[in-house]
């Protein structure tokens, strides 16, 4: 196995060092079992899960947060 230094990385331009995020993604995203959730994590996700849920109507549509996103006024919804 070959080794590159972060020095190396760095000086990659940028297009190459968004495809090794890519592929060192896409590696990870491969094999999710063997990610490590925290148990502060999990409970985190449950209670999200358990809140959409009981009120599935009461999140944004993917238009909203677009447009919240663009105004930089999502932390004010």
């Amino acid at each position: 196995m070959s080794t590159i230094s972060i020095a190396d990385i760095l000086e990659l331009p940028v297009q190459e060092r968004i495809r090794l995020v890519e592929l060192i993604w896409d590696s990870v995203a491969a094999l999710p079992e063997t990610v490590e959730i925290s148990p502060a994590l999990k409970a985190e996700l449950e209670a999200r899960l358990a809140e959409f849920e009981a009120n599935p109507e009461g999140g944004c549509s993917w238009d909203q947060v677009k447009s919240h996103l663009k105004k930089g006024s999502w932390r004010t919804v």
